[in-house]
């Protein structure tokens, strides 16, 4: 494989936010040939919108079978959850010497599974970690690699514009560094979702901002409150899936996962929310973390979990 080769047929698995932003990236990039299949093409109103975003992006939408025949690199992107049940799927059809780059936010016991599995059926795994939030950097989003494939994937990476890194050739190793980057991430946002509703319904959130900023100066607690609750929101139930993750990757390694699963619990309250529809009437993007708060604080369901 020479440094300035790409595939010239690529499979998403998952057409979710994710799924899009990089099918879209591939097509511009060049690969002729770019299909996605998705679970939820079989949801009839799902399924409309998904192939309008599909024909605009150039992307074929078919059955795992049809868009795996023929694909040279299959890029996985479902929920934390459907991880497993994904490569499962695509072991049954991937054909034999194909890269399967693994992006979902997975324990590394969960992708040391996916990986036997994809490479019992002939497939190369390679399993990424990513490290921050796809939207707004696309398919140039930091990312961390591992895998016996991870360096020989990684021609196709740069070519096709990836910010992506080998960090071993064990399985696991990019999986255990995004989980315990979560463990921060996802708990700071569980964190400062608890503490401003509860200083909100006290009347005490001016102080205890400007408390919050006198400690620590150099963060904008105001404007990354409204980022962290804008985000939970619209990603909580995603999130949660994560950090369950996050706990079963403590737990793998024999500890308690008493705040993994804590964060799990916070961000799950916040996406049953918004499903219920709470947060329906909260103008995008929010003036402030208020508009959040005080749907429920103005509801009928508490604040306590």
């Amino acid at each position: 494989m020479n440094q300035d080769e790409q595939p010239s047929s690529a499979a998403l698995i998952g057409f979710g936010e994710v799924g899009r932003i990089v099918a879209r990236a591939l097509r511009e990039r060049g690969v002729d040939k770019v299909a996605a299949y998705d679970i939820l093409l079989a949801d009839r109103e799902r399924s409309v919108e998904m192939k309008k975003a599909a024909e605009r992006a150039g992307v074929m939408l078919a059955d795992s079978q049809t868009v795996l025949a023929e694909a040279e690199l299959v890029i996985s992107a479902v929920t934390a959850s459907e991880t497993l049940a994904a490569a499962r799927e695509s072991a049954r059809f991937i054909r034999r010497g194909a890269f399967y780059l693994d992006l979902n936010s997975a324990s590394p016991r969960t992708k040391a599974a996916c990986g036997e599995c994809i490479e019992r059926a002939g497939g190369r795994y390679v399993e990424a970690g990513v490290m921050t939030s796809v939207p707004p950097h696309g398919i140039r989003v930091p990312m961390l690699t591992g895998g016996r494939s991870a360096s020989a994937l990684q021609p196709w990476l740069d070519a096709l514009g990836f910010q992506a890194r080998v960090v071993s050739d064990r399985l696991g190793v990019a999986s255990a560094i995004k989980m315990c980057r979560s463990i921060v991430i996802k708990g700071l946002e569980a964190i400062m979702i608890e503490s401003l509703v509860l200083a909100r319904r006290h009347g005490v959130e001016r102080e205890v901002l400007d408390s919050l900023f006198e400690t620590y100066p150099g963060m904008d607690w105001e404007g990354n409150g409204t980022y962290f609750w804008s985000r939970v929101v619209q990603h909580g139930r995603r999130r949660a899936e994560e950090m369950r993750e996050a706990a079963a990757t403590v737990s793998e390694a024999g500890f308690d996962p008493f705040m993994a699963a804590a964060i799990a619990g916070r961000q799950q309250w916040v996406a049953d929310l918004a499903q219920a529809g709470i947060f329906d009437d909260v103008a995008r993007p929010p003036a402030s973390w208020r508009d959040f708060v005080d749907r429920i604080l103005g509801g009928a369901t508490t604040p306590a979990a």
